[in-house]
C-alpha cells in the first residue's frame, strides 16, 4: 500500500486520524467520557463488570498477504466480543492498543481501524463504543483489545457449572476457519467462503444471551478447538464430556475441501479453532431451538471423549507450540 507512513505523519496526527471519526459518538449511551482524557468513564449498570483481553500479532495470528487489514480489524473485535457473550454478558466498551513498525503505511492502520469500528458497530442495536487505547512502535503489527461487558442482572455463565446429565450443544459454525487455513497453507485462493471464515470470523453473538436466559450451566467461546475448549469445561466442572460424532457430520463445503486435500474434515470440526462459535451445557430439555446438541455430560475423570473414546486427532491451538 502507498501513502505516508506512520513515522512521516507522527503519533498524534495518526491518533487524530484513527479517532476522529468516532470520538463524537463515544459520549452518552453508557459512556459519560470517551477518548481524549487519561482514561474513559464507562457506566456499569449491573454493578459488576465482565472484562477480557486478547491479542493479534502479525505473523502469528494473521498475515496481510492472506487477510485484508479491514478483516484483521473485524477479527480483533470479534474474538473479544465472543468471550464477553460466552459469559452471558453484553459488551459495553472496547479499548484498543495498537503497535506497528514506523514504516507501516498509514492506510493500513486506517483500514484496520475501519474494520474494528465496523465490527463494534454491528453489536447490538446501537453498537459498542471504542473508548480509548494506546499506540506504540513495535517490530510487527500488534493489536490488543480489552472488552468490557455487563451481565444485565444475571449470573455469569462460567466453565465450572456443567453437571452430569446435562447435554452439550453448540451455536455457530465449527471447522470452517481451520478448513480455510488449510486451504491457505496449501497455496489456494478457494473456496472463498472458507478462507473468509478464517480471515473474518462471525461469532453467533446473540446465542450467548439466549443460552444464559435459557439456563445454560456452562459456556465457552470455541477459539482453540471444540475438544480443547470443552476440555477446559470438563476440568473446571470435574466432569466428562462425551461427543457424538454423528451429530458433528461435516457440511458439504468441508467434505469437498477435505477430499481435495486428503484431510478428514471432522478433524477441522473437532480440533480446529478460531470460528468463535459457542459451546454450552444445558439441563436436558432447555436447549434453545437454534443450538445443536452434540453430546452429553457424564460422571468420570475430566476428559473429552468422542463416541466414548479418546480423540486422537488435532487437539486444538497451542500458543507455544
Amino acid at each position: 500500500m502507498t501513502g505516508p507512513t506512520v513515522s512521516e505523519i507522527g503519533e498524534f496526527a495518526l491518533i487524530g486520524r484513527l479517532t476522529g471519526g468516532g470520538v463524537a459518538g463515544q459520549r452518552g449511551g453508557g459512556v459519560p467520557l470517551g477518548p481524549g482524557d487519561d482514561a474513559a468513564v464507562v457506566d456499569a449498570p449491573d454493578g459488576r463488570v465482565v472484562a477480557c483481553t486478547d491479542m493479534l500479532i502479525e505473523g502469528r495470528h494473521f498475515r496481510l498477504d492472506w487477510s485484508t487489514p479491514h478483516q484483521v480489524g473485524h477479527k480483533a473485535i470479534a474474538q473479544n466480543a465472543a468471550d464477553i457473550y460466552a459469559m452471558g454478558a453484553r459488551p459495553t466498551a472496547f479499548l484498543v492498543a495498537l503497535g506497528c513498525p514506523s514504516d507501516t503505511p498509514v492506510s493500513v492502520l486506517e483500514q484496520i481501524n475501519a474494520g474494528i469500528w465496523a465490527e463494534a458497530r454491528s453489536l447490538g442495536s446501537q453498537g459498542v463504543p471504542i473508548v480509548g487505547g494506546d499506540l506504540v512502535q513495535s517490530a510487527q503489527i500488534t493489536i490488543a483489545v480489552t472488552a468490557l461487558g455487563d451481565l444485565g442482572g444475571r449470573a455469569a455463565v462460567v466453565r465450572s457449572g456443567a453437571r452430569p446429565g446435562d447435554v452439550v450443544a453448540i451455536a455457530g459454525r465449527i471447522g470452517f476457519s481451520a478448513a480455510g487455513l488449510a486451504a491457505l497453507l496449501a497455496g489456494r485462493a478457494e473456496p472463498a467462503d472458507l478462507i473468509e471464515a478464517h480471515c473474518r470470523p462471525r461469532p453467533p453473538y446473540a446465542a450467548g444471551i439466549e443460552a444464559a436466559e435459557s439456563g445454560a450451566t456452562a459456556m465457552i467461546d470455541i477459539s482453540d478447538g471444540l475438544c480443547a475448549d470443552l476440555g477446559h469445561v470438563a476440568r473446571a466442572s470435574g466432569v466428562q464430556v462425551n461427543l457424538d460424532s454423528a451429530a458433528l457430520a461435516p457440511p458439504a463445503a468441508l467434505v469437498a475441501l477435505g477430499a481435495e486435500l486428503g484431510i478428514d474434515p471432522q478433524t477441522w470440526m473437532l480440533g480446529g479453532g478460531e470460528d468463535h462459535a459457542l459451546a454450552a451445557t444445558f439441563p436436558a430439555g432447555s436447549v434453545p431451538a437454534d443450538w445443536l446438541v452434540v453430546g452429553v455430560v457424564v460422571d468420570g475423570e475430566p476428559a473429552v471423549l468422542v463416541d466414548g473414546q479418546e480423540w486422537a486427532g488435532l487437539r486444538g491451538w497451542q500458543s507455544f507450540d
